[in-house]
């Protein structure tokens, strides 16, 4: 029972220890979106993470900015990101996505901000335990914390490749569907051309077998068969 309250209390610490903000947003063509977090105290520890889940070819741009317009962190291009930098200024930061090099393919945007304070959090005391096993519980707790941690960003990573994958799935179909159309409307067409050439032949043919040149000028056949039986 007291190692179970031990439990809950370093758990309810965690909680307020750590504070993290989960998003998913599309951003449109030419389109660039900013989002703020605050950090209470200098020198806390904010964690960045993104992933361009589907659009085009998974990239896009991305900046942090400090409180004093000092850029930390940014790139160009990127299809997902995972930083971690200490913030010097207890203020307000942004984080900002750019999709200018698209005019026509939406981004969907899948980010995490977490600002985690410097300072460990402190279990507890209770009556009847010692430090070396409180020390104990503690170390196993944040260990489990940081292999939890590692889960879910393994999740994370695969549901990105999942996400690609299927957004490039349905790319490839709907290329070979249009690609289908297009075949079956040059055959068609092919098919109509070729009709029409042979019927052309034919006609020219006909008229050609029709008409006769004579030395007393052009006539027909009938005529001329005619003139041979009087």
């Amino acid at each position: 029972m007291q190692i179970f309250t031990l439990v809950c209390g370093l758990l309810i610490s965690l909680s307020a220890y750590v504070s993290a903000t989960a998003l998913t947003y599309k951003l449109a063509p030419n389109e660039k979106a900013c989002f703020y977090t605050w950090v209470e105290h200098p020198g806390a520890k904010v964690a960045f993470y993104f992933a361009v889940q589907s659009g085009g070819s998974f990239d896009v741009d991305y900046q942090v900015t400090g409180p004093n317009g000092k850029v930390i962190l940014e790139g160009q291009r990127e299809r997902q990101g995972d930083y971690v930098f200490t913030a010097n200024d207890g203020r307000e930061y942004s984080f900002c996505f750019n999709n200018d090099m698209s005019t026509v393919t939406d981004k969907l945007v899948d980010f995490e901000i977490a600002v985690e304070n410097e300072e460990r959090a402190q279990i507890p005391s209770k009556q009847g335990t010692s430090p070396e096993q409180t020390s104990i519980l503690e170390e196993s707790i944040f260990k489990l914390s940081a292999q939890l941690s590692t889960i879910t960003r393994n999740q994370k990573y695969f549901r990105t490749r999942e996400n690609r994958n299927f957004s490039t799935v349905r790319s490839t179909e709907q290329r070979i569907f249009n690609f289908s159309i297009i075949e079956s409307l040059m055959m068609v067409t092919m098919a109509a051309l070729q009709v029409f050439i042979v019927r052309f032949f034919f006609q020219g043919a006909r008229k050609g077998e029709s008409s006769r040149v004579t030395p007393f000028g052009l006539q027909s056949a009938d005529h001329m068969e005619i003139t041979g039986y009087v």
